[in-house]
């Protein structure tokens, strides 16, 4: 077994970085953990929220998206997530089921309109978001309106709801309809 490295990268949002690992951490979709309570029997995680400060997680290829809590300094935090991630990974299942996931929507069940954004999404605008650690999901269309959520480090980055926010409806209203408009779903 090959020893398992760890790289970091920034994202924009200051509170996340992405931990890229030699070894898959998701073998099929992507997995968005917002509290310890949700991780099951999923030893990275678990131990990954073990450590103070530890807000988010969201586990997408090879990639390990960390969001902090804004009082705990990177300084601190990083080194310790990157040695979790040595210790786990070689014994870490990248084909675990999150009960939790939403799995892959069957796009051929949505209205030719809310397929054309999709397919306009993730031409333009989902390989931005996932290479940062996040992603979007369409939640709905109504009246030309178009509602999203935010995933990942996404979810808590303050340029997602201001600049992203603007290119997305900007990118849709070029390629898709000028009157389309873009907002955020409330969360529940």
């Amino acid at each position: 077994m090959s020893e398992i490295e760890v790289q970091v990268q920034p994202t924009p949002n200051p509170n996340a970085l992405k931990f890229m690992c030699n070894k898959t951490v998701k073998t099929e979709g992507k997995s968005t953990f917002k509290d310890p309570y949700r991780v099951h029997d999923i030893p990275l995680a678990k131990e990954l929220f073990d450590l103070r400060g530890v807000d988010q997680l969201h586990l997408f290829e090879n990639v390990v998206t960390v969001t902090k809590f804004t009082f705990e300094p990177w300084e601190s935090l990083e080194p310790k997530i990157t040695e979790v991630m040595k210790k786990i990974m070689s014994n870490h299942d990248p084909e675990f089921v999150d009960p939790t996931e939403k799995k892959k929507v069957d796009r051929s069940t949505l209205s030719p309109e809310l397929q054309q954004i999709e397919e306009i999404l993730d031409r333009r605008i989902r390989p931005g978001l996932q290479g940062d650690g996040g992603d979007l999901a369409c939640e709905g269309l109504k009246d030309n309106i178009l509602t999203i959520k935010y995933q990942g480090a996404c979810g808590t980055c303050p340029s997602a709801s201001m600049g992203t926010l603007e290119a997305i409806r900007g990118i849709l209203q070029d390629e898709y309809d000028p009157q389309i408009e873009v907002y955020i779903a409330p969360e529940v």
